[in-house]
């Protein structure tokens, strides 16, 4: 399984009054990596997909161990466990080599910005995510049906 790679610079501002990456930073970091991630094809090889938008339905995060304020970056890892019809859920590692900070998961729903509602995954965003489709996961309900969210 590949696994998208995001050097995640930290910031002053990403810490709280004990020293240590407010949790809430936590966020911005996985939506940095998950832009990184989604936007590969498009808008430099010209092609349009997830440039039409997109909205997290649903963050998962596990804080595993505080980050503290350092002059060098923090890896994001990402890959894909699921994609659906109309969504897909990616996972997330935030780590140095020797240790992981935190690990969440995001659904996200691809969104028709025009029409103000959610749309399907196209036949060639679904093979770029599959191609950081989780072994493990690729087994299981990889092209499932839509999602709840999805009307």
């Amino acid at each position: 399984m590949a696994r998208h790679i995001y050097s995640c610079p930290l910031r002053w501002s990403d810490m709280d009054a004990f020293g240590h990456v407010n949790n809430v930073v936590f966020l911005r970091y996985l939506e940095e990596a998950r832009i990184d991630f989604m936007f590969r094809l498009a808008p430099g090889d010209g092609s349009p997909s997830f440039s039409g938008g997109s909205v997290v339905a649903r963050h998962e995060i596990d804080y595993v161990r505080p980050l503290v304020h350092r002059h060098s970056p923090v890896t994001i890892e990402s890959w894909v466990t699921k994609i659906g019809a109309a969504s897909l859920s990616i996972s997330y590692e935030v780590k140095d080599p020797d240790q992981v900070y935190v690990r969440a998961s995001t659904i996200v729903v691809p969104f028709n910005l025009e029409a103000q509602r959610p749309r399907r995954i196209t036949a060639e965003e679904k093979a770029m995510l599959l191609t950081f489709m989780d072994d493990d996961a690729a087994d299981g309900d990889a092209t499932g049906g839509s999602e709840a969210l999805v009307a």
